[in-house]
């Protein structure tokens, strides 16, 4: 049993921020994390062509500045080279393919008892920890909808998380599931590499440029959301005109308000929007069934395809780890309580990175957590 301060589960860039604001109050850690490596959805996970999709000043992890030189959008590689130089600067020394396996509160001991699984080893190892921290990220395991005859379609179906560039499928019918930043931006990529690309359009979008996010959300600091949402629908309207000919509409919430209030983003546009356009990228409304390699729509339209890439959520399963977190995470692994009050729960539990809203809201989960523990150690809590 190893009593420890903190525990932190995950070292991707949530687990890495706190630990960078602990350090910062020289409050000992320990930080655990199942792969092979830090932050592995971006060194493992991510298309050659992303990019983060909001400028370098919204996207830093807390106490480090990207380069001076470093473009505004950031690209994985950098991104990844950058995280490389945070766990150096503030020498975070992650216990890596070391997999939680259940975390439970003693009342008596008022400690929380983790037992994880050292995978280099193969043993058990059991922590102590006074506080603990939920790192682990909202993408922690792939989420493919149940389709009816999904099990029946012959060609390659993938998760986007598997997906790394458009090359291998030029000159085959592809359908992208999904119409976020990643389906949008993997349809681009596939219908440049020749693929025959179409993509499901479910639900209202909004269709943004990365400027216009970045005006946005720099006016947003001073402005209310109403007044921003109205600039940023009137110039995108200016920009890509009425688009509900291609089967794209929009909320009735300005972009905004509607990511303040849900988390769900603005869809970037790297190209998309003028391939849906030519007729290159075809949109689709929602799917009924499949039927081998034929994908029927809701709108009784039947089409054949080769492949489907589902760009679809990940899911969190930190409460299949996690007992006794009922007072911060619900059935899904994600905050009861709404942004910002969402990454404290009761006896020392915290989470960092569950509010769907991007690096930005990392660095402030982070400076609360360590802001709170440490004024919890300083008033002599137990």
């Amino acid at each position: 049993m190893e009593n420890v301060v903190v525990l932190i589960v995950g070292a991707r860039p949530a687990g890495l921020a706190t630990a960078a604001c602990l350090s910062k109050f020289s409050i000992p850690y320990v930080i655990v994390e199942r792969q092979d490596c830090s932050a592995s959805p971006w060194c493992k996970r991510a298309y050659d062509r992303l990019k983060l999709h909001l400028a370098k000043e919204f996207c830093e992890l807390p106490h480090m500045s990207y380069l001076v030189d470093a473009p505004t959008y950031i690209p994985k590689n950098t991104f990844v080279k950058y995280l490389d130089d945070y766990i150096e600067r503030f020498n975070i020394q992650p216990k890596y393919l070391t997999n939680v396996e259940s975390s439970t509160y003693d009342n008596d001991k008022k400690r929380w008892s983790i037992v994880a699984h050292d995978m280099t080893t193969c043993t058990i190892v059991k922590f102590r920890a006074k506080f603990l921290v939920v790192a682990s990220g909202e993408n922690s395991a792939e989420n493919i909808p149940m389709i009816l005859g999904l099990q029946s379609f012959p060609g390659d179906v993938i998760h986007f998380s598997s997906y790394k560039s458009g090359k291998s499928y030029s000159g085959k019918n592809v359908l992208v599931v999904g119409s976020g930043n990643s389906g949008m931006e993997i349809s681009y990529d596939l219908a440049t590499h020749g693929a025959n690309t179409s993509i499901v359009i479910r639900s209202p979008i909004h269709v943004m440029t990365k400027e216009l996010i970045r005006l946005g959300m720099t006016l947003a600091q001073r402005l209310p959301l109403n007044l921003v949402d109205n600039l940023l629908v009137m110039s995108a309207k200016f920009i890509f005109g009425d688009l509900s000919r291609q089967g794209i509409t929009r909320p009735k919430m300005g972009p905004m308000t509607l990511k303040s209030a849900t988390g769900k983003s603005a869809v970037i546009d790297v190209g998309t929007v003028g391939l849906i356009k030519k007729g290159i990228i075809k949109v689709q409304g929602g799917i009924s069934k499949i039927m081998g390699n034929i994908v029927e729509f809701q709108c009784s339209k039947e089409i054949s395809f080769d492949a489907i890439v589902f760009a679809t959520r990940y899911k969190s399963t930190a409460n299949i780890w996690l007992k006794d977190g009922e007072s911060m995470l619900n059935g899904n692994g994600l905050p009861i309580k709404e942004y910002p009050n969402h990454w404290k729960g009761e006896n020392g539990l915290y989470c960092a990175g569950l509010a769907r809203r991007g690096l930005a809201s990392i660095a402030v989960d982070a400076k609360n957590i360590a802001n709170d523990i440490i004024y919890v150690m300083g008033s002599g809590s137990s």
